[in-house]
């Protein structure tokens, strides 16, 4: 993350954050289904992130 990065403050936050990512991913070719190791040094917890795609509902269409 660089400093010019907006700062999350709420999970609605981080929520759009991740969708606005995954689609940009998406949109570039890149396979985004799957899993990915978060290492993130002493400082910082590490996560691992499991993407998968899920059907749309007739809502979200």
């Amino acid at each position: 993350m660089t400093s010019e990065e907006t700062q999350l403050t709420s999970n609605a936050e981080l929520n759009a954050e991740l969708k606005a990512l995954l689609v940009r991913a998406y949109e570039n070719g890149i396979d985004v289904e799957g899993g990915f190791e978060c290492r993130n040094g002493v400082e910082h917890p590490d996560w691992d992130v499991i993407v998968t795609e899920v059907e749309k509902n007739e809502q979200s269409e």
